[in-house]
């Protein structure tokens, strides 16, 4: 199982950030990445707290023939495509799209590092993960994705988006 977790809380030439959102995930689809699924939306406040807008997040399953770090580059274009620009560490962004698992990889030698070294810490991306991958484990801990949602730190407000 590829996660790949998705995120936006800035307007993007696709629109605001639910739109942009959607269409990433159909920018992937047309670059060979097939998506197999994902989770509903949800709306997160910024991580850490901020007085930036909430983000729209979900997480994807997907089936891509790439390795992990051509996926994080294509990762990367995608990002580029819809504006996103890298300076500040948890800025503001059009899109953010994270490459959160790649099977059972685990890799924390050089980038990418795999699993994602903050994502047992994130309520936006365990809770949609929870949606679409109840069973899923950690593939360095072993802890199931509800164990590590009752190990989150409080305050992370997350509400699902309404459809």
């Amino acid at each position: 199982m590829i996660l790949i977790g998705i995120g936006s809380n800035l307007t993007s030439a696709a629109g605001g950030p639910l739109a942009t959102c959607e269409a990433a995930l159909a920018r992937l689809e047309a670059e060979g990445v097939k998506v197999l699924a994902r989770s509903p939306w949800y709306e997160t406040a910024p991580v850490p707290v901020s007085d930036q807008p909430w983000f729209v997040n979900g997480v994807a399953n997907v089936e891509a023939t790439l390795d992990p770090a051509k996926l994080l580059d294509l990762l990367h274009r995608i990002e580029a495509e819809f504006g996103r620009v890298r300076g500040e560490l948890n800025a503001s962004r059009t899109l953010d799209l994270d490459l959160l698992a790649y099977g059972n990889l685990v890799w924390q030698e050089s980038a990418p590092l795999m699993p994602h070294p903050r994502m047992h810490e994130r309520a936006f991306v365990l809770l949609p993960l929870k949606d679409l991958a109840p069973g899923w484990r950690h593939p360095v801990t072993g802890l199931t994705v509800d164990a590590l949602i009752t190990d989150l730190l409080p305050g992370q407000q997350i509400r699902a988006v309404k459809p």
